[in-house]
């Protein structure tokens, strides 16, 4: 877009109204832009006038080639002369959205194009806008050799290296030191390094060789180069992690030199990070040139960080679910969490289920735009207390638990790509025993601290509808003595239930859903007064099945706020399931132990109030004094249905005794179901009293209620501009603050 407006200043091309229709002023030619090839056509003729300097009057577009009896159209030919008589580049544009195959062909055809043109013809240039293959050419000679680049006008040779950090780089020319000005890396659209993303991964996997996932993980790798080849580069320096041609060597000598390099970088990354690849790099030459092709001109540092993440994720989101089932939190949900979240760079952080480390990244940028506020980065030793104040956040404070390796590597590359912070994140099941997780992370390089009572906030959106099989895992497990690692591993048990009954036998549960195992994790990792924010479903809030959650919860947590997302949050990731926002705030034990002896002292008293025991073997008493004739003359005439005692006259009315049978067994029923209602009646309103009593007693405190129905986006994640959690954040973050300040009984 910075090339299409300097274009248009320098009235170099103009546009329509509605910007369909592009017309380039020297030739008057009309073109429609809405062509995705004619973009990229655009683009790279003000790149030869704009950066690499040629006189717009020795460029010619859309130029007439015969070949045979057909006539065919040469994209752009720029010449050496100003008569436009002596071809000197030939460029072949296409669409961003081919193939590597398409691109291959592609090359075929601009060498075509050369060949018919010929004469002073001595380079090609082959570009789909986000890659790019240069040629130097002779047809006489049968020369075809490919290059890093084309000349800059004025110039007959191709510089080494076509990217250098700040503009240039130092070469001796004839053994005299020459600055040579080339251009920097520069940011990029979030859709462009989608396309990027995507583009590459395809032309790594679509051959056939590797499957998707080998693909991914080859990608992963080599972006990981990237950035560091991009961080370690010093001013005045080329960078490595590009496709350059040394003139005394053939292709395959430059090919096995860029490998080379490449490999070098990754190893020397592995000594500092040794944890996020454990396997070599496995590509051959070309196809490594192939993804440094795609890359090499993107700066990853310099790229925004909102167009950073959503493009990664876009890049993920079709791919993992796929293959995972891994549903990606929306990014307006993610920040609205992060923001209301009183966090500061001391605060110690964690994601329990990180997945590619949304969360995280946000808490990261919130430390760095607080840093932005303290510090003055033009200011040498400010900038220094800058980086520090967020990079030690980042090194010390901020943590993540994912437990599929694949995507614990992505959450790392993820924190990679927006400089740092990927150090905590490990690959574990983040449901087990915290003390099993400390014993096998912590210890290793850049992997303490994942402790209980340790965590100022938790952030977090478990995976939804997952089940966990007591079978399977020994945090789910108990020996009916003994209570499993999680209480909401076990059966709930009515308190109702609990007073009629002399003993409780601990009663596993065959199976729990994941998200309500992650809840009462976070309160272990949670320091008391900590804070958690985590997406649910709202089921977990409203069915009637999970009060038992709701009462451990209220046991556990100060219930801070509960904002509902629309139906339609989830949609554009692939899940439909009604969820809420839920903050709460951990409760100290003391708090904790008050009201469960508050709950308990209750239902004593609601017990002997009642008469619970007495009422209920009263009951049953009642019950079995009317069933009893009935279940004898039940047995009778079950005796005789079944040929007992059978006389001649029986016989005859044999009919007759079924018909009884059915009457008798029908009234026994009623008579059941009579004392069970009633029963079922004195439970329901002794538990009516109980909420509501319970209610009186337990301490009364403000919750904050929001419903969110628009949240910047729809159902098939169109950008909208309605977006209800920015006026909820604000008010919620007062909230919050009143809470800290011990002020918010002023809500009430």
């Amino acid at each position: 877009m910075k090339l299409i407006q300097q274009g248009i200043e320098k009235n170099l091309i103009q546009f329509d109204e509605e910007k369909k229709l592009i017309t380039y002023l020297y030739q008057n030619k009309k073109r429609n832009y809405t062509n995705p090839e004619e973009q990229v056509q655009a683009e790279t003729f003000l790149k030869l006038v704009l950066e690499y300097g040629y006189p717009v009057k020795r460029i010619q577009q859309f130029v007439s080639v015969k070949s045979g009896v057909s006539n065919l159209e040469s994209d752009i030919v720029v010449y050496k002369d100003d008569a436009q008589t002596q071809p000197y580049i030939v460029v072949e544009c296409k669409s961003k959205t081919i193939s590597e195959l398409e691109f291959k062909e592609a090359i075929k055809q601009a060498f075509s194009y050369a060949n018919l043109l010929a004469g002073t013809t001595k380079f090609i240039w082959v570009t789909k806008g986000n890659t790019q293959r240069f040629f130097q050419f002779d047809k006489e000679k049968n020369l075809r050799i490919k290059k890093s680049n084309i000349p800059y006008y004025g110039e007959n040779s191709v510089n080494k290296y076509s990217f250098a950090k700040g503009g240039y780089y130092v070469d001796k020319i004839q053994g005299i030191p020459k600055q040579i000005k080339v251009p920097d890396l520069q940011p990029v659209s979030e859709k462009e390094l989608s396309d990027v993303f995507k583009q590459a991964h395809d032309a790594l996997w679509a051959g056939g060789e590797l499957n998707p996932s080998q693909a991914f993980d080859e990608l992963d790798k080599l972006i990981f180069c990237k950035i560091r080849d991009e961080k370690n580069t010093k001013k005045g320096q080329h960078y490595e992690f590009q496709i350059y041609n040394e003139d005394d060597k053939d292709e395959a000598k430059n090919l096995a030199d860029l490998k080379e390099r490449i490999i070098k970088i990754y190893e020397e990354g592995k000594i500092f990070d040794p944890e996020i690849f454990n396997k070599p790099i496995d590509l051959t030459p070309e196809r490594i040139e192939t993804i440094v092709g795609y890359f090499q001109e993107i700066s990853f540092l310099k790229t925004d960080l909102d167009s950073k993440g959503k493009a990664f994720e876009t890049f993920l989101g079709t791919y993992f679910r796929g293959d995972f089932g891994q549903y990606f939190t929306p990014r307006n949900v993610v920040k609205f969490a992060v923001d209301v979240l009183p966090m500061t760079y001391k605060s110690r952080v964690l994601d329990t289920s990180c997945g590619s480390g949304g969360f995280l990244l946000y808490c990261l940028d919130k430390i760095r735009k607080q840093a932005d506020l303290e510090y003055n980065v033009t200011i040498p030793d400010e900038a220094v207390e800058h980086f520090n104040h967020w990079h030690g956040f980042a090194e010390k404070n901020l943590f993540g638990i994912e437990i599929n390796d694949q995507i614990s590597r992505v959450a790392k590359m993820n924190m990679i790509i927006h400089d740092d912070g990927h150090t905590n994140v490990i690959n574990f099941d983040g449901l087990f025993e915290i003390d099993y997780i400390a014993k096998n992370c912590n210890g290793k390089k850049g992997n303490s601290g994942f402790e209980k009572n340790s965590f100022d906030f938790i952030v977090t959106n478990p995976p939804f509808g997952s089940i966990v099989k007591q079978s399977e895992k020994s945090y789910m497990q108990t020996d009916g003595n003994t209570a499993p690692y999680y209480d909401f591993a076990l059966k709930e048990i009515n308190w109702i239930d609990k007073q009629l009954k002399s003993k409780h036998l601990t009663t596993g549960r065959e199976n729990q859903s994941t998200e309500i195992l992650f809840i009462e994790q976070c309160h272990r990792f949670l320091k008391e007064g900590g804070y958690l924010g985590i997406v649910i479903p709202d089921g977990i809030l409203t069915n009637s099945s999970a009060q038992y959650v709701r009462d451990g919860i209220e046991e556990k947590f100060r219930i801070v706020a509960v904002v509902s997302l629309p139906q339609t949050a989830f949609t554009n990731t692939g899940a439909g399931v009604k969820s809420s926002v839920l903050f709460l705030k951990k409760h100290d034990a003391k708090t904790t132990e008050n009201i469960r002896a508050i709950k308990l002292g209750l239902q004593d008293d609601l017990a002997k109030q009642t008469d619970l025991k007495m009422f209920v073997e009263k009951m049953e008493l009642e019950k079995k004094a009317k069933l009893k004739p009935l279940v004898l003359q039940y047995e009778k005439a079950k005796k005789k249905l079944q040929g007992q005692d059978l006389s001649a006259a029986d016989l005859a009315s044999l009919e007759d005794l079924k018909v009884k049978d059915e009457a008798i067994k029908s009234q026994r029923d009623e008579i059941s179901q009579e004392y069970n209602d009633k029963l079922n009646a004195f439970k329901e309103e002794l538990e009516e009293r109980y909420q509501a009593e319970k209610q009186a007693k337990l301490p009364d405190y403000p919750i904050f209620m929001a419903i969110a129905e628009f949240i910047g986006f729809d159902a098939t994640g169109r950008i909208i501009p309605q977006n209800d959690l920015i006026e909820i954040s604000e008010e919620l973050k007062r909230f919050i603050a009143a809470i800290e300040a011990r002020q918010d009984a002023n809500f009430l």
